[in-house]
């Protein structure tokens, strides 16, 4: 008998039996089709379904998680995408987004890396092949990725940082799931090597969201800024975002912090070797935790003091599972997140030739 699997903790912040019951609620929201909704009842995407599937990962619920992963095949489109929105099979809305198709990647890897299944892999490849052929196909010649195309199959007519950097991630994600099957894709490492030098180097070829949070710590998350960079860009707007004791704030100039994008900044730090701030920052979002049953409400407005939007949402209960991860290493997927595959080469901004392919 092989013995039992090591569970995330933090001691003093999260137990594993905390992140257990969480993880609890995860399977009490995942539908018999295998989807995770935002909430029970509520609707499905794509990423955030996933999100939840690599936190069912890590807390040990394989099974649970490969169900998850088996409806994606049932719901993607014959062109590799899934709308942006579902319920109970139904399109809510029907915009592919790039970030939905690429994200599979990341957490089939991360799945692959926990259990070494790579039957459970070989049955992925074809959905993950799909989804990263379609985003490629938003690839404009300059190498930024479109954020999504419409029904009618027009491309979106602009670029987003959090976007590229997300699939800066799963395109390194799906190269390395690509050598585990034994189908190697230089193509797709080529295409990373050059979306993560822009998202690194061109901030301004990118729609301007900087007022949002994850424009700030995605770059780094992503894998496309490492070292003394990512050091400089948090600290850039630290005092802006971060909310002592309570969290980050979701956009810059809301009173308005959220579970998740607090989380996803504790995944930045793991990944950048500062696991005692991040292990602090995870503890200030313990206010949003539900103690009955591990869930965690999704944003706090702290200048109405409420609890908004009224939901406590799947995915950032799977967020702060996945950060603690990342904060204890208690699981092989942590370094999907800790240490991004592959290296973004250096190139001199000014002779790279990007900024010529303007337009």
């Amino acid at each position: 008998m092989s013995p039992a699997p090591e569970l995330p903790e933090l001691p003093g912040v999260l137990s594993a039996d905390d992140l257990t019951r969480s993880a609890g609620y995860l399977l009490s929201a995942q539908e018999p089709s295998g989807a995770i909704p935002w909430f029970p009842g509520g609707h499905v995407d794509v990423w955030d379904h996933v999100e939840c599937a690599m936190a069912l990962s890590a807390m040990g619920h394989t099974a649970a998680a490969e169900h998850a992963y088996a409806w994606l095949p049932s719901a993607q489109a014959a062109d590799g995408s899934w709308p942006a929105k579902l319920r109970h099979g139904s399109v809510l809305n029907p915009i592919r987004e790039a970030n939905h198709a690429a994200y599979p990647a990341v957490g089939v890897w991360h799945h692959v890396r926990i259990t070494g299944d790579d039957a459970f892999a070989e049955r992925m490849w074809p959905t993950v092949r799909a989804g990263i052929e379609f985003v490629l196909g938003l690839r404009t010649d300059r190498g930024e990725i479109l954020w999504a195309r419409d029904p009618d199959g027009g491309a979106g007519d602009h670029a987003l940082l959090t976007v590229c950097a997300s699939v800066h991630h799963a395109l390194r994600c799906a190269a390395e799931l690509a050598e585990r099957v034994g189908r190697p894709q230089p193509d797709w490492e080529l295409a990373a090597a050059h979306l993560g030098h822009l998202v690194a180097e061109h901030e301004p070829f990118f729609a301007d969201r900087s007022r949002y949070a994850m424009d700030w710590y995605y770059p780094i998350l992503g894998g496309a800024v490492r070292g003394a960079a990512a050091r400089d860009r948090l600290a850039e707007r630290w005092d802006a975002f971060v909310v002592p004791g309570r969290g980050i704030r979701c956009v810059a100039d809301q009173p308005w912090v959220t579970g998740a994008e607090t989380s996803e900044l504790v995944l930045t730090l793991a990944a950048m070797g500062e696991v005692e701030r991040g292990t602090a920052l995870l503890a200030d979002i313990g206010h949003l935790r539900d103690p009955d049953d591990g869930a965690y409400w999704t944003g706090y407005q702290f200048a109405e003091h409420v609890r908004w939007p009224i939901e406590r949402s799947t995915w950032t209960a799977a967020a702060v599972i996945l950060a603690a991860d990342a904060l204890c290493g208690a699981t092989p997927g942590a370094a999907v997140f800790t240490s991004a595959p592959g290296e973004v080469a250096a190139m001199d901004p000014a002779a790279c030739g990007c900024a010529a392919l303007v337009g």
